[in-house]
């Protein structure tokens, strides 16, 4: 008897950690899944005009980012636009 409660100990611990590899190999192969997405992306919008002097760079957001818009980059810091200019 007792070997084979030792059997079925070590059948569901080598279950655990074929589960938990297979997780571990999965996050990594789909980072989306997890809430990942490719830089930059943009999810707020702001509507002010940013003065040209003021802008360092504009950078259009990736394909497949679920919403699309520039990012502009400014001595404060980086904004999103829906449209540019």
């Amino acid at each position: 008897m007792p070997a084979e409660k030792m059997e079925m100990k070590m059948s569901c611990v080598c279950l655990v950690l074929g589960l938990v590899l297979l997780m571990t190999v999965s996050s990594e192969s789909y980072p989306a899944v997890l809430g990942g997405f490719p830089h930059p992306c943009c999810f707020n919008f702001i509507t002010f005009k940013i003065p040209d002097k003021e802008i360092l760079r504009v950078e259009k957001t990736h394909d497949a980012c679920p919403k699309s818009g520039y990012v502009i980059t400014t001595p404060r810091g980086k904004f999103c636009k829906k449209k540019w200019p």
